[in-house]
């Protein structure tokens, strides 16, 4: 019994690392095709120049939206687990099984 809880508690904690670990991914490739798409798009040749192409909807629309996928993937990997419980996934496996258990006597 305890192997199965220590096994557990270890793929829990794996399920949690490789989430982290796709978030972190996620937003280094964010910063970097970004970096690379505002480069391209701004002309370095004086400051005026540079900040009206920096400030136009055109560089910054990759950049908002782009954002926004990542704050609605932040929020899955940060503040939805604390809210549902780190366990749900395993709860909700239980559940379907117990059902399905149940639906086939």
């Amino acid at each position: 019994m305890k192997t199965k809880y220590s096994n557990s508690k270890y793929n829990r904690a794996k399920n949690r690392v490789e989430k982290l670990k796709s978030f972190y991914t996620h937003l280094a490739i964010y910063i970097i095709i970004n970096t690379i798409i505002t480069l391209f798009k701004v002309s370095f040749d004086n400051w005026d120049r540079f900040s009206a192409d920096f400030l136009t909807f055109d560089t910054l629309s990759s950049w908002v939206v782009w954002g926004f996928i990542l704050l609605i993937h932040a929020f899955t990997v940060f503040v939805l687990p604390s809210i549902l419980g780190y366990d749900w996934e395993e709860r909700k496996i239980q559940k379907f099984m117990d059902e399905e258990l149940n639906s086939k006597k």
